[in-house]
């Protein structure tokens, strides 16, 4: 019998690959996932702490809990499932800056490591973390950078080996964020397993978070809006 998680799992990585295809058009970076919405977006309320949520299916796949975990939160999420960060940074100037938030939330690189848009390397993807805080930065945003989630395997690319690559990267977002006047996330701590991948009653695919997921990384999330409000 196949069981539900498998039925999920399965779903999820047809929707993943069926998303990259379609990202491989015309419109590399999918500005026109957001582009309606962002244009049809009014501008923020006085008093308000808009947030914006920049990142993949992980991001993207938070929303349907975000009523439920950041209750009256102005919070806008712009994820985009199997996005790598040179997508993202093309995207960052129409789907982060536009919307003039007071926080964004960056979490990705993942992608990168499984090479959903070719071969990358951490400096490749350190680089365009950085272009993406310093752009907010630049325009008066202020940052948290969230830590890669923890992954011992990518389902969609198997035999990656992607753990070790995550421990480094997450090692430099800490240090650059430290240095450079940023709010350091770490989800990765919290939801790791003793082999640095994510725990199995945390995800139905070892990559995604579930619902008990999305509640760990809530409370963190909102500390460290709050930190980076202060």
């Amino acid at each position: 019998m196949v069981s539900r998680t498998q039925v999920y799992a399965v779903g999820l990585l047809f929707f993943i690959a069926s998303t990259a295809a379609a990202q491989s058009s015309d419109d590399w970076p999918n500005l026109q996932r957001y582009g309606k919405a962002d244009a049809e977006l009014p501008p923020p309320a006085a008093g308000e702490n808009r947030v914006v949520f920049m990142g993949n299916s992980i991001t993207e796949g938070w929303q349907p809990n975000f009523r439920d975990m950041f209750p009256g939160k102005p919070y806008i999420n712009r994820g985009i499932s199997a996005q790598t960060t040179p997508q993202m940074l093309i995207r960052f100037r129409q789907d982060v800056l536009a919307l003039k938030p007071k926080v964004v939330v960056i979490l990705a690189g993942t992608n990168d490591i499984a090479g959903n848009t070719g071969p990358s390397t951490l400096d490749m993807i350190e680089n365009n973390l950085a272009s993406m805080a310093e752009l907010a930065k630049a325009n008066g945003i202020r940052v948290v950078m969230a830590s890669v989630l923890p992954a011992f395997n990518y389902p969609w690319k198997p035999a990656l080996e992607p753990a070790p690559k995550i421990v480094a990267l997450n090692a430099w977002i800490k240090d650059y964020a430290q240095k450079n006047g940023a709010v350091y996330l770490d989800y990765h701590t919290p939801m790791r397993d003793e082999r640095n991948g994510l725990k199995a009653e945390l995800s139905g695919d070892g990559v995604h978070p579930n619902e008990a997921g999305y509640k760990i990384m809530a409370p963190l999330t909102q500390a460290a809006i709050d930190q980076a409000l202060r």
